[in-house]
């Protein structure tokens, strides 16, 4: 069981990035790094997820709980940000926990970040497929073939994408900057159309009165924290904010995919924080003005879900007789969802190809190819999650997404504490501050954010762990690379 726990030095992890078969292009900046950020971070959770949380959890107090969903991503980007400067490394958390944990949290750690990242691609996709439909004015991008439905629109976008992706980083990041200039030029227009609407009563109650039980759910579909406490859930109150603030911090996600294209920065001690911290505080910052303008547009009772389904941003125009908006937004959010999964799908085979490169998972994978891409694991993503966004109904998976991301954010957190003490003679380009404390405080609010997710989420995730377990003592534990790198050395 000991050589289970086998630690790759950082060292050794940076040295094998310069494999002649397995060695990524340097490329990018830190605004290319800023670009992705942004890119994958600005999804269609901006144009849906802000008005149905705030007619049904939280009220005009919606703003705060992005605040505490962005602060909960900031103690974990400070520390994602030291780890990346200091193992400049494609793979992310599952890099970093390889140098502080060892090879199976690594690889926990790894399995985890490809359900995390192929689940949201696919749920991504298929939302990229139905705002299409909404532009360009047909039913969505599916068809009836009798025992499936194909969703042909989620597998173009996720054919085109990982073509792109294949032809090298720096272009998918020039083809991503202008995109994602649309979609944020789009919801600066919201800010500043949507504040001529604003009324100021509608900000009275801020925090509405509590209406307990009616989210609170039944059995596993409760979350944690109720199943634990045997608490009644709430609507509204301190409470609805809190719960908003785990279900909004869907919108957050993806600015960890910055420190998986480490190893493709030209000087990634100092580009890949700027990266992380300036792409997490643009965002943060378009998030809350909307969240902001969006509760003065209209009353938080006219935003609750019924019978038509949840209410979105055009909703909110719509009710103002700004329907030229909802327009506006279908574009907004149909650029934004194109970026999203490439550089969901970017993280993904990034992770993919550290794990391979280390023999966790078929070498042979690892192989770059002209571009200086993985070609081969670009191919086999792709069919893996157009298979999965074209073909299976994804529902409620969304949350599985959330509880990889935040146990990942518990790793890196803890990984920053464990590594600052055993090796404080590494150079770092970037130093979290007040350590532990801060890692310390970044661990409780991402465990906080995970309780208030449904049991049925934990179960789901369980059972993926369990299979991850299993392939890893079939077969990752047998051809690690570095457990061979072992064996080398004693029979010498």
């Amino acid at each position: 069981m000991a050589d289970r726990w086998r630690i790759k030095s950082v060292e050794q992890s940076i040295a094998d990035t310069d494999e002649p078969d397995t060695r990524l292009r340097k490329d990018l900046t830190w605004r290319d790094l800023t670009v992705f950020g942004v890119s994958v971070v600005i999804g269609a959770g901006i144009f849906t997820i802000t008005a149905s949380t705030a007619g049904d959890l939280t009220g005009p107090a919606i703003s705060v709980s992005f605040v505490i969903a962005a602060v909960t991503c900031g103690l974990a980007a400070l520390c994602y940000a030291e780890f990346a400067s200091t193992v400049p490394v494609a793979g992310s958390a599952y890099t970093f926990s390889y140098a502080t944990f060892g090879e199976f949290t690594a690889w926990i750690i790894g399995w985890d970040l490809i359900l995390e990242f192929a689940v949201a691609a696919a749920v991504v996709a298929k939302g990229w497929s139905s705002y299409l439909g909404t532009v360009f004015g047909f039913s969505g991008g599916t068809v009836d073939l009798g025992p499936v439905t194909l969703d042909w629109g989620a597998l173009l976008i996720i054919a085109v994408l990982c073509a792109l992706l294949a032809r090298g980083t720096k272009l998918s990041s020039n083809v991503s900057a202008v995109i994602t200039a649309i979609k944020v030029t789009v919801v600066l227009l919201v800010v500043i159309v949507g504040a001529f609407y604003v009324k100021a009563a509608n900000y009275t109650p801020f925090v509405p009165p509590a209406e307990t039980g009616e989210a609170s759910g039944s059995g596993i579909d409760q979350s944690v924290f109720s199943l634990l406490t045997g608490a009644e859930g709430s609507t509204y109150g301190v409470y609805g904010v809190l719960a908003g603030a785990s279900i909004v911090f869907f919108a957050f996600i993806g600015f960890d995919i910055v420190a998986t294209t480490a190893e493709e920065t030209k000087n990634p001690q100092r580009d890949v924080p700027r990266g992380i911290l300036f792409s997490l505080g643009i965002v943060t910052l378009l998030y809350v003005a909307v969240s902001v303008v969006l509760s003065g547009m209209v009353s938080y009772t006219e935003l609750k879900s019924g019978p038509d389904g949840q209410a979105n941003l055009a909703s909110a125009f719509a009710a103002n007789g700004v329907d030229w908006a909802a327009t506006i937004i279908s574009i907004g959010a149909l650029a934004g969802l194109t970026t999203v999964v490439m550089v969901l799908l970017l993280g993904q085979i990034r992770v993919l190809f550290a794990m391979s490169r280390d023999g966790l998972l078929p070498h042979g994978l690892a192989k770059t190819s002209s571009h200086g891409t993985p070609v081969r694991i670009t191919v086999v993503v792709g069919i893996v999650v157009a298979l999965a966004a074209s073909v299976f109904p994804i529902e409620r998976l969304e949350e599985m997404v959330n509880v990889g991301t935040l146990f990942a954010f518990v790793l890196v957190s803890a990984g920053v504490i464990v590594l600052r003490r055993t090796r404080p003679d590494l150079q770092r380009g970037f130093r979290a501050p007040l350590v532990p404390v801060l890692p310390i405080l970044s661990i409780l609010a991402c465990v906080w954010l995970m309780l208030n997710l449904t049991g049925l989420t934990w179960i789901r995730f369980a059972i993926w762990m369990v299979i991850g377990l299993v392939i890893y003592l079939l077969y990752g534990r047998r051809k690690s690379l570095l457990a061979r790198r072992a064996a080398e050395a004693s029979a010498r």
